[in-house]
């Protein structure tokens, strides 16, 4: 029996999965979830230090005329004792004097001498342009969780307390292969009566750009033995994907060949549309995600659920689809009963649903950015209405200039 959508995201997020892990250096780290909890072992800033370039001083100086006794640098390592009076010049990230409670940056400052200065800005505050210990990061602070997804600010904070190699969980390995001798692979000579195979490259170069280790392993003949063969070969992988098959004509023999094979399925058929006949199960500890034929139809399935499967295999912690509020930008008609998935267009404030999204179409996506998910009861969204944007694959960038600036 079909799941709902919500059952099947909650039955692939409770998985029971642990990846292995390996140990990398941080700069290989980009991208790659976390393995461990990874605590500060030193504050940021190690010591109190200089906001500015300027002069250190007791704050209660700060309408005296005021003797410079000598000039800090960052990278200096001298013990300064300030007495009533006196300062230090004192250059951006150096160490504050113990007894300085305030940094006047330089501009605020009248040169009365070489060896004294008067200031200015009387409206400084105590403990004003110095950095303290600690300020940025305490020391036994959590820095990064276990299922995180490493970025380079990460491996700025990495690097700051020392760590040169962290521990990941290795990329999941996952196997495609194609099924239908009635697809020609996008290499091979067609006849007219013939389809190339977009499926397989859709799911190879998305499951690469997920950040997981892909491999094709070639396109089985329409024989339960020839599916057989394939799946036996892909057995040591994480996921297998495949799409097509999964129907009841005479020649889909997929199905059948996974269950000669120990085959246990998880769930049958999702309520959605496009996209319900869709199966999902394992044999051994291999999952197998076996996705809908028509092309549309299993590119957004794979959207909605194939991502949640892959981030749950990379071991992230970030499993729920999130989703950005925007604006439907012309009325949508819908037939009700099953959760829709619709995909459009993202102009940043605007969506435009996609006219043609038929299950069967390929060209669709090239002119989609994101999704929007109907609820089964869902006929007609008038223009202007709230949506919700899952998006599919986006750098955020637009072809025409549009003002990015916000007002008051």
């Amino acid at each position: 029996m079909a799941l709902s959508v919500n059952n099947a995201l909650k039955t692939i997020i409770e998985l029971n999965i642990e990846p292995n892990f390996e140990i990398i250096p941080i700069e290989e780290s980009t991208n790659r979830i976390c393995a461990e909890t990874i605590y500060a072992k030193l504050p940021l800033p190690r010591f109190n230090n200089s906001a500015m370039d300027g002069y250190a001083l007791k704050f209660e100086d700060i309408d005296k005329e005021i003797k410079v006794i000598d000039t800090v640098f960052a990278g200096d390592n001298k013990d300064i004792n300030l007495e009533e009076a006196n300062c230090v010049k004192i250059m951006t990230g150096a160490v504050v004097p113990q007894d300085a409670t305030l940094v006047v940056p330089k501009e605020n400052c009248i040169e009365i001498s070489n060896e004294k200065i008067k200031i200015e800005d009387k409206e400084l505050k105590k403990f004003s342009h110095i950095r303290f210990v600690g300020e940025d990061v305490n020391s036994g602070e959590e820095i990064l969780s276990k299922g995180d997804e490493i970025n380079f600010a990460n491996i700025t904070l990495l690097s700051s307390q020392g760590i040169s190699y962290i521990k990941v969980y290795k990329k999941p390995k996952v196997i495609v292969f194609a099924s239908g001798e009635e697809l020609k692979l996008h290499y091979e000579k067609i006849e007219d009566h013939q389809i190339y195979n977009s499926n397989t490259p859709t799911l190879l170069t998305r499951c690469k750009e997920l950040n997981c280790d892909v491999t094709f392993i070639g396109q089985a003949r329409d024989s339960v033995e020839s599916l057989e063969s394939l799946i036996k070969n892909s057995l040591d992988a994480d996921l297998i994907i495949t799409s097509g098959g999964v129907s009841v004509g005479d020649a889909d023999f997929t199905n059948e060949a996974f269950l000669n094979l120990g085959f246990e399925e998880i769930f049958k058929g999702i309520k959605i549309k496009p996209g319900k006949p869709t199966i999902f199960g394992k044999i051994n500890n291999t999952y197998i995600l076996n996705l809908p034929g028509n092309p549309l139809a299993s590119a957004l399935i794979f959207e909605f659920f194939g991502k949640v499967l892959i981030q749950k295999l990379l071991g992230s912690n970030l499993l729920y689809p999130n989703c950005i509020n925007a604006k439907l930008g012309v009325d949508l008609k819908n037939k009700k009963g099953r959760i829709t998935i619709i995909p459009g267009w993202f102009d940043g404030e605007f969506f435009f649903p996609e006219d043609k999204r038929l299950p069967g179409m390929v060209a669709t996506l090239s002119r989609s950015n994101c999704i929007i998910v109907l609820d089964e009861n869902v006929a007609l969204l008038k223009k202007d209405s709230n949506v919700k944007l899952l998006p599919i694959n986006w750098k955020f960038f637009r072809k025409d200039y549009k003002d990015y600036l916000t007002y008051e």
